[in-house]
């Protein structure tokens, strides 16, 4: 399945089933993880991430540990990344792995199951750096798939 707009990557993925995986890897890991599906727009795929990341409120988390899934359907490009804490402990190469695990996915038409994979191993890595304390870890930010402006 191709999917080319946002509107239909809307209708095409379980929300419900993303904002689970997300909860169950922020549950065993002190960081946030975020999704977002962008509109169409030119210029640098990255620097719209680095916009919604800000945006989202993901620079502010205690230990800025956020991970953004940003996704522009009509360009067919996702971008993920990873706040400077997590960053510092797996670096790039654990990114593009993760981006290789959602592009297998994602040539299939598998949306859903990309992202859920994807998030689960960015939960793993969270967990293993940053894990829980359900003491005093609060969940930072909203597990809700984000279809805002970039």
């Amino acid at each position: 399945m191709t999917v080319h707009s946002r509107p239909e990557l809307m209708r095409t993925i379980d929300v419900d089933r993303i904002k689970a995986a997300i909860a169950a890897a922020e549950s065993a890991a002190s960081g946030e993880i975020r999704v977002s599906v962008s509109r169409f727009f030119w210029g640098s795929v990255r620097r719209a991430a680095e916009r919604a990341f800000v945006r989202m409120g993901m620079t502010r988390t205690k230990d800025r540990t956020g991970v953004l899934f940003f996704i522009v359907p009509a360009r067919k490009k996702f971008i993920v990344l990873g706040d400077e804490g997590i960053h510092a402990k797996v670096g790039q190469e654990f990114w593009d792995c993760v981006a290789g695990l959602m592009s297998e996915h994602f040539r299939k038409g598998e949306f859903t199951e990309g992202l859920v994979e994807a998030i689960g191993e960015a939960g793993r890595q969270l967990a293993a750096y940053y894990p829980c304390d359900p003491t005093i870890d609060l969940n930072e930010l909203a597990d809700d798939v984000d279809f805002g402006e970039n």
